[in-house]
Formats: structure tokens, C-alpha cells, sequence
């Protein structure tokens, strides 16, 4: 049977994936809602099915829809690019059960890590450092009073089956704790059909590390180094960089070797990130596995020259990977801006609409990752992610410097975007220094917001 993948995704991710398809020979089919008719991604791949109307649950979460397009297209095989069922393990046991090939690591891997509070469980095992919190899943707010009461607040509440920065709460009081919790279990049963929460001491100031590991069917467990992900927004990434720049040779190694250790414990197949908290001391903790590709996997590439995507189908089919960790080294610095069609000065509300004109910039060491063009309809249902915005350098000054010029030649009429909002933040002495962590933009966002303002 010749191979055949159906991408269970939209936007830049599901260019990207096409992209690398076409590279291997490898026939595509994509799938879209009614509102992404005219998405770039349904134009470049070699066939294409509607599954359903403009709302998720219809479409590109109804996996009765994806599992039929897939079946009657004659695909063999299903990429989940990242979000929507990327992470479900009810969907990917499906897809086994038919005998399609799930591009990423199998259900049981990833119903194991998907449960937050039992992935803890097995960092804490195989003596990997985790912050302290609960003894697996909370089901009630006097269970978590309980616990929050013993590690001392502040404390952060979290959906055991969450991800993305969602279902997510920091509560510093037992009054706070009570109006919260049972505010994001419901929303953990929403979005992401288990109430489940668990608990663990919220670490202050920290910077969040994340390390990419990639294992084929053959038992060979590799790490392509770490990402800085501290600039956040409520809890959603913004600018990431690779590599990071806090950590020394001692405690990259220690941060490196638990990443795959975890890796060769589950057996892994295919692309995963481990993340972690470093603290001010020093210190680093296990947060969670993402076991899927991630948005930021493009600063990886960069850096080590490896195209993840293309080597994540080929472990999928049962290839040895094309590299040894011997092979893998840093090769400069590189940072990603996330582009986003939201308006930074309204409190970033989503801007959907029309483009109407676009000038993407260029030149040597810039990527951009995207399916937007002119004439485009950004659609006010799905995430308002636009684009990567990626840049590769020899040192992170050069990368920094790049990544300004990018910027200012980046240009979308039409619609809001948080373009200037980024550029600023690549002036602000804090980030150029590299002295950031997580609370970064909550306590500038004052001042950008009165730059953005001036820019006007």
C-alpha cells in the first residue's frame, strides 16, 4: 500500500506538514471546516474533504468525521499537528484500532502523560525533581484546601488533563482557592472532558525550559538541546529562543539527560517535549510532557539543522532516525515571535477579517511559518495565531537584531495584529539582557501598551 497521510489540523501546521510530505513524496489529504474553505492548506495538499461547519466539535474534533475522510481517501496513516486531537488518547486508540498509523507516540503513552498528576508521579520515580503538590488528582475543593494548606501558598491549581496554558489558576488564600476551584474544574470538564485538577506550590519567578527529544521505533531516544519559553502571556507562549541562555553546561546536562530519560522509559516514538521550571536558585522541576510536536519546534531546527516534522513521519513508519545524538550540536542562536490577529492595546482582543495586503519579510536567516495571504478571511473561530515569525544567527545579539528588522518589514493591513507589540518587547532592556521569567509581560505590559500607543 502506498503511503498516504491525512493531516487532522489546520493553519501554518498543516502547510508545514504538507510541506514535509512533498519533500518525503508522500501523498496528502487535508481536511476543513466550512470556514476554512479557502485556507492555504486545502489549496497545497493533493486532495481535500469538508468534515463539518465552522465550530470544532464538528469538524477538526469530530473524530468520526477525520476517521471516515481518512478511510475513504485510502490514507494510511494520520499527523495531528498540534492541539485539537493531537493529544486525545481516545482518538489515537481509534486510529490504532483500524490499523492506521498515529504519526506520534502511541495511546497508551499518551493517555499516560496526558494525565498531568500521574506523569509527575513517574518524574518523581525516576528521581527527577518535580514541585511540591498533590499526590495524584484532586476531586473536590475541601481535598484541595487540604493540600494547598500543606505546601503553603501561594499555590497553583491546574486541569490534570490540560495543556496549551489552559486550566490553569494561581491562588494565594483560602478564600481565593475556594472562588476558583470550582470555576476551573468546570472548565476542565469543558475543555477537556475531565474535571480533574491536582495541586502543586507555585515556584516564583522561574523561567520555563522546555527540551525536545525525538525516539524511533528501534529504541534510540535522542534530545535536539532546550527552548526558553518565559515570555508568556497567561500562560500561552510569545516569543521563545534556543538555546537558553541561563543555563550552564552542568545543569544543561542535568536538564538534557532527564528529558531522555523520561524518553527511554516510556519507550517513546516519535517528537515530544519535556518541560521544566528553572528557579532563581538554580534549581529545575518537571512540569509536563507535551507528546506531540509543538508550535516552537522551528527555533529547534534552526539550531541543529534537523527538520523534526519530516523525521517524526519517518520514525512513524518505522525508520530508524537519521541521526545519531553524537550529531546532534548548537549551530548560533535562534528566536521565534509568534504573530497573532489580536490587538494588544484592547486588551488583545481577536481581530478576524479581511487582509488586505501583505508584505512578509526576508533575507538570509528568516523563516516564516504560515498560511495567510492576501486576501485571506482570518476566521474569528479557532486560535488567532498567524504565523512564526523565526530568526537564525551566530550569537543571540545578532539574532535579536535580525529579528527587529523582520519585524518592521513585516506588514498586514486589515486586521490587528500584535507586530508592534513584539517589536517592542525585542527593545526592552530586560529581554535583550536575557533577564526575564514568566511574569515578564504581565508587569511591562503597561509600558508596551503606552509605546504602542505613541507608535500610533
Amino acid at each position: 500500500m502506498q503511503n498516504k497521510i491525512l493531516i487532522a489540523n489546520r493553519g501554518e501546521i498543516a502547510v508545514r506538514i504538507i510541506r514535509a510530505c512533498k519533500e518525503l513524496n508522500i501523498p496528502t489529504v487535508a481536511v476543513y471546516s466550512t470556514a476554512d474553505k479557502d485556507s492555504l492548506h486545502v489549496m497545497l495538499a493533493d486532495e481535500a474533504v469538508c468534515i463539518g461547519s465552522e465550530k470544532s466539535k464538528d469538524s477538526y474534533l469530530n473524530i468520526n468525521r477525520i476517521l471516515s475522510a481518512a478511510i475513504s481517501t485510502g490514507c494510511n496513516a494520520i499527523h495531528p499537528g498540534y492541539g485539537f486531537l493531537s493529544e486525545n488518547a481516545t482518538f489515537i486508540e481509534m486510529v490504532e484500532q483500524i490499523q492506521m498509523q498515529f504519526i506520534g507516540p502511541s495511546s497508551k503513552v499518551v493517555s499516560a502523560m496526558g494525565d498531568k498528576a500521574n506523569a509527575r508521579e513517574l518524574a518523581k520515580k525516576l528521581n527527577i525533581p518535580v514541585p511540591e503538590g498533590s499526590e495524584g488528582e484532586i476531586f473536590s475543593t475541601t481535598e484541595g484546601l487540604k493540600v494547598a494548606k500543606k505546601i503553603g501558598y501561594p499555590v497553583m491549581i491546574k486541569a490534570s488533563s490540560g495543556g496549551g496554558g489552559r486550566g490553569i489558576s494561581i491562588v494565594s488564600s483560602d478564600e481565593e482557592f475556594v472562588q476558583v476551584y470550582e470555576r476551573l474544574a468546570l472548565e476542565a470538564e469543558v475543555s477537556f472532558g475531565n474535571r480533574a485538577l491536582y495541586i502543586e506550590k507555585f515556584i516564583e519567578s522561574p523561567r520555563h525550559v522546555e527540551v525536545q527529544i525525538i525516539g524511533d521505533t528501534k529504541g534510540n531516544v535522542v534530545h535536539l538541546y532546550e527552548r526558553d519559553c518565559s515570555l508568556q502571556r497567561r500562560n500561552q507562549k510569545m516569543i521563545e529562543e534556543a538555546p537558553s541562555i541561563i543555563l550552564n553546561d552542568i545543569l544543561r546536562r542535568k536538564l538534557l539527560n532527564a528529558a531522555v530519560k523520561i524518553g527511554k522509559h516510556l519507550n517513546y516514538v516519535g517528537a515530544g517535549t519535556v518541560e521544566f521550571l528553572v528557579d532563581k536558585k538554580g534549581n529545575f522541576y518537571f512540569i509536563e510532557m507535551n507528546t506531540r510536536i509543538q508550535v516552537e519546534h522551528g527555533i529547534t531546527e534552526a539550531i541543529t539543522n534537523i527538520d523534526l516534522v519530516r523525521e517524526q513521519i519517518r520514525v512513524a513508519y518505522g525508520h530508524e532516525l537519521s541521526f545519531k545524538q553524537r550529531d546532534v550540536k548548537i549551530n548560533g542562536h535562534s528566536i521565534e515571535c509568534r504573530i497573532n490577529a489580536e490587538d494588544p492595546i484592547r486588551g488583545f482582543l481577536p481581530s478576524p477579517g479581511r487582509i488586505n495586503n501583505i508584505i512578509f519579510p526576508g533575507g538570509m536567516g528568516i523563516r516564516l511559518d504560515t498560511h495567510i495571504y492576501t486576501g485571506y478571511k482570518v476566521p474569528p473561530y479557532y486560535d488567532s495565531m498567524l504565523g512564526k515569525l523565526i530568526v537564525h544567527a551566530k550569537t543571540r545579539k545578532e539574532a535579536i537584531r535580525k529579528m527587529r528588522v523582520a519585524l518592521e518589514q513585516f506588514m498586514i493591513d486589515g486586521i490587528k495584529t500584535n507586530i508592534e507589540y513584539q517589536y517592542l518587547i525585542t527593545h526592552n532592556p530586560e529581554f535583550i539582557k536575557g533577564q526575564y521569567d514568566t511574569g515578564f509581560i504581565e508587569r511591562f505590559h503597561l509600558t508596551v501598551e503606552e509605546g504602542l500607543k505613541n507608535l500610533e
